[in-house]
């Protein structure tokens, strides 16, 4: 549609989460027309986003170190771990600033239509983080969707045996309540 390289950079753009072609459109002509040293500094950012984050050697949360700063952090109550999917959840439950245990990421839920099975996450290395005794609750804080539900009922048949609390966040009503019935 347009020419070279602004094309591909429409292109690009728009295999970003969430960007369409029109959003790809209007953030590609938005760069055209910013200042140049304003583009180079997101470039530069871009780039320093890919040579020095990693992935916490803990949790599985992003990390400019070897620990991310919550698992590096002596004052989080360390016997609960809230598990999510994602880094971006994390980051979701601490804008509430009312937890105060550490994290589990597992990097994705499980999905059989998309050919991810427990396997293919950080499930084991969760197991041996309650290993050691010191958890004794664990909050389950996946999506509220098929997979989101799928992995949480995964992980409390395979957690049930070891004798910790396990909840899970709510999310909504209960099926068949009302508002009405609450304010009762």
């Amino acid at each position: 549609m347009y020419e070279g390289i602004v094309q591909d950079l429409i292109d690009e753009l728009g295999r970003l989460p969430g960007i369409g072609p029109k959003s790809a459109q209007r953030i590609a002509f938005h760069l055209v027309q910013t200042d140049p040293a304003d583009v180079a500094r997101l470039s530069q950012i871009l780039a320093d986003v890919k040579d020095k984050i990693r992935f916490c050697d803990l949790c599985g949360n992003v990390a400019e170190a070897p620990r991310c700063r919550i698992c590096g952090d002596s004052r989080r109550d360390s016997s609960a771990i809230c598990v999510v999917e994602e880094p971006k959840d994390v980051a979701a439950v601490e804008r509430t600033r009312e937890f105060r245990g550490l994290y589990h990421v597992l990097g994705g839920a499980i999905s059989p239509m998309d050919g991810i099975g427990p396997e293919d996450l950080r499930i084991r290395e969760l197991l041996s983080r309650l290993a050691d005794g010191g958890v004794t609750e664990v909050i389950i804080a996946t999506d509220p969707n098929i997979s989101g539900e799928a992995t949480a009922t995964y992980l409390t048949r395979t957690l049930a045996p070891l004798g910790l609390r396990v909840t899970r966040l709510a999310s909504g009503l209960p099926v068949g309540v009302t508002w009405n019935t609450l304010m009762r």
